[in-house]
Parts: structure tokens; C-alpha cells; sequence
């Protein structure tokens, strides 16, 4: 199912959450509708963890994770660290990486399977993400933008693209990745498809001002409503590239 939500009324939902198959960390502040949102969708099957990282609220931003580890940067306080530690299941790892590109999610990209990554990461973070997310590693870049995090979204059921990706780039991304992939739009349009929403495997969070065409498409290609054909993408990908350009 695919929700809409606003942090203090902010679309930006990619931002102020981080959505794994066994975990979501959400901002700390903020109404308590944005997390009850959550709580109501995925709060019986994984923790909704109340945390901040860095002293500030952009959680999404700065972590990067999937149902095996959860990477924070090296500005995360200890009592954050000891926070988010206590409340995540036993299984999930948490390290904190020392890297100069410390937003995270802006430049790592993952599933439960697979990593793309900023082009500049330390060797030494890409052998960090490959232990502790226990993934493959790829460099790339999205529609020559390299914050591969802030342009795309991934489950591993399918992924979203930022909107300009040519058709040669999407078909060498899903083969790496081994999941479809569609160029889209969310928040009536914005590009920013990481900052914009959240994903897993069975659930999925927009910002409010996303439209029904864009929901279609991330319900069709992230797979969360079973009765609705893989055709569905097609036929709204074509009206929202009208839209674009």
C-alpha cells in the first residue's frame, strides 16, 4: 500500500524517515501524525524508532540501510547510536562510518541485495557497506547525477528512477540491480525521488502533494498491490514524461 505523508508540511518524506523490511527510523519533533502514519502501516511487523542523528532531524539523509545493517555517519552521537542500537531487532547491525561524504542516503542507494553508490566513496566505506548491508556494490551514476540516494528509491521489488534516466541507463540498472525499473516523478514532479519517499517491501510513504498517477506507478512498480498489471507502468509513464517535458 502506498500512503501519503507531510513532515510539519514538508513533502520531503524521504528525508525526515528511513523505511528497511525490519526497521523505520522517523524524525524526532514534528506532529505526531507523521509518526502514527507510520506506526498505523508497519508498526505491528518491524520497530518505529523515534531518533535524531547528528543532533538534527533529516534521518533519511544521513543513514543508509536494509534489513541486514543500518550505516550511520561519523557525526551520530553515542547516546543516538545507544538509542537506535536498543531498539532495533538483534540481527540488524549498526556501524558508524568514518566518510567524508557523510550524508549517507544521498549517496548510497540499496536493497536488500544490491548497493549503488557515489563514484568518490572511500574504498574503505565500500567494503563497510558490502560487510555490514551484506550487498554488492556498484558505482553509479542516475541520469549523470552522482547522489545516486537522492535520485532513485529501491525495494527489492522494483525501484524508481529520476525521470531524464535514458532507456539504455534504466536496462544496465536493472540488470545490476535484478529488479525492474521506471523513470518517475513524485511530489507533482520533483525529480528528487529518494528525498520524496520511502519504500520496502510491502509498504510505501509520499509526500502529500503526490499525485494519484505518480501513487499508480509506485504501487504498480514497487509491487504493493498484487491485482494491479505490470502494464500499469506503461501506461503512466507515457502521460507523466508528457508532463516533464
Amino acid at each position: 500500500m502506498a500512503v501519503r505523508a507531510a513532515y510539519e508540511g514538508s513533502n520531503e518524506v524521504g528525508v525526515f524517515s528511513m523505511l528497511t523490511n525490519t526497521y523505520c527510523l522517523t524524525a524526532l519533533g514534528g506532529s505526531e501524525n507523521f509518526y502514527s502514519i507510520f506506526e498505523s502501516e508497519v508498526g505491528e511487523t518491524i520497530p518505529v524508532i523515534h531518533c535524531s542523528v547528528a543532533g538534527t532531524r533529516i534521518v533519511g539523509r544521513l543513514t543508509a540501510g536494509n534489513r541486514h545493517g543500518l550505516l550511520m555517519p561519523n557525526t551520530a552521537t553515542d547516546q543516538e547510536l545507544q538509542h537506535i542500537r536498543n531498539a532495533l531487532p538483534d540481527a540488524v547491525k549498526v556501524v558508524r562510518v568514518e566518510e567524508r561524504l557523510s550524508a549517507l542516503g544521498n549517496v548510497i542507494a540499496c536493497n536488500d541485495h544490491v548497493a549503488l553508490v557515489h563514484p568518490d566513496l572511500d574504498r574503505e566505506t565500500e567494503e563497510i557497506i558490502m560487510d555490514t548491508l551484506n550487498v554488492e556494490v556498484f558505482r553509479q551514476t542516475i541520469a549523470n547525477n552522482v547522489l545516486v540516494g537522492s535520485y532513485c528509491s529501491l525495494s527489492n521489488q522494483g525501484g524508481i528512477v529520476h525521470p531524464h534516466t535514458t532507456v539504455q541507463d534504466q536496462d544496465e540498472l536493472s540488470s545490476l540491480l535484478q529488479v525492474p525499473l521506471v523513470a518517475g516523478t513524485i511530489n507533482r514532479g520533483s525529480e528528487v525521488i529518494g528525498g520524496g519517499m520511502v519504500v520496502n517491501d510491502w509498504a510505501a510513504f509520499c509526500g502529500l502533494d503526490t499525485t494519484s498517477t505518480e501513487l499508480s506507478v509506485v504501487e504498480a512498480i514497487f509491487k504493493l498491490q498484487d491485482h494491479k498489471p505490470m502494464s500499469i507502468v506503461e501506461e503512466m509513464r507515457d502521460p507523466l514524461l508528457d508532463y516533464m517535458t
